[in-house]
């Protein structure tokens, strides 16, 4: 079965920005399954728009900045 936008309901979103990065935490429902979290990142180009990036390693101002929205994310999966 191929993915479905229309089915994919977001729950959750709350995002953290730096000079140059954002970070998106949410929460997601596929089709009324099961409630999954999603942490991306976005880098600013050279233009100031922003682009999808990996999200790979954390700085520790990154992961402090995040630790309280996925423990917000968490009471939005019960």
């Amino acid at each position: 079965m191929p993915y479905d936008a229309s089915l994919d309901e977001r729950l959750f979103s709350k995002t953290w920005e730096s000079a140059t990065d954002r970070l998106t935490v949410s929460v997601y429902s596929y089709n009324k399954g099961a409630k999954k979290l999603q942490i991306s990142r976005e880098n600013q180009d050279a233009g100031g728009e922003y682009r999808y990036a990996k999200l790979g390693r954390l700085t520790r101002e990154e992961a402090e900045a995040i630790l309280p929205l996925i423990q917000e994310a968490l009471g939005a999966m019960k």
